[in-house]
């Protein structure tokens, strides 16, 4: 799904939404020279996979916020985890490094990955890319754990310091 079949993947799914273009971003600190309009709803994602290739996990977090992986994996009782390769995220995602998002679950016809999302979000507006880096679609993160619920995602929310 490319970013025109993602926007209109949310129009029929009643998803409101609003869409900021941008140059092509690789990173948060490149996110940062953009001036997108809700800086404080940005998400920061993290594909990782454990160390037996077997489980693929996306970490949503707000962007100012840091992911201790092995932390993070001790609190739920999940093997080692390591960034996943940019071959699984294209395999599994269709994604290249730096477009990442939730949104490229939508694309994961096996529904291996599962999706931890920062509770930080709440109800309130989440800014990921659609499936494409050169913009940011802002939604309700309620409507976004929804969609990936609907297509068949597992999905955890979580707190993070």
């Amino acid at each position: 799904m490319n970013k025109t079949e993602t926007y209109q993947y949310l129009t029929e799914h009643g998803v409101g939404y609003e869409v900021t273009e941008h140059q092509a971003v690789y990173n948060m600190a490149e996110l940062d020279s953009v001036g997108l309009p809700y800086p404080e709803a940005d998400a920061k994602n993290l594909f990782v996979r454990d160390d037996k290739k077997r489980n693929y996990y996306l970490i949503t977090v707000r962007g100012d916020k840091r992911v201790d992986l092995k932390e993070f994996r001790k609190a739920r009782g999940l093997r080692p985890l390591t960034f996943a390769s940019a071959e699984d995220l294209m395999e599994i995602m269709g994604l290249i490094p730096g477009a990442v998002t939730p949104l490229g679950l939508l694309n994961d016809r096996e529904n291996r990955v599962k999706l931890y999302i920062d509770s930080a979000f709440g109800d309130g507006l989440i800014g990921v890319h659609p499936n494409d880096n050169t913009a940011t679609v802002w939604m309700k993160a309620t409507d976004l754990v929804r969609l990936i619920r609907e297509h068949g995602n597992d999905v955890e929310s979580f707190v993070i310091g």
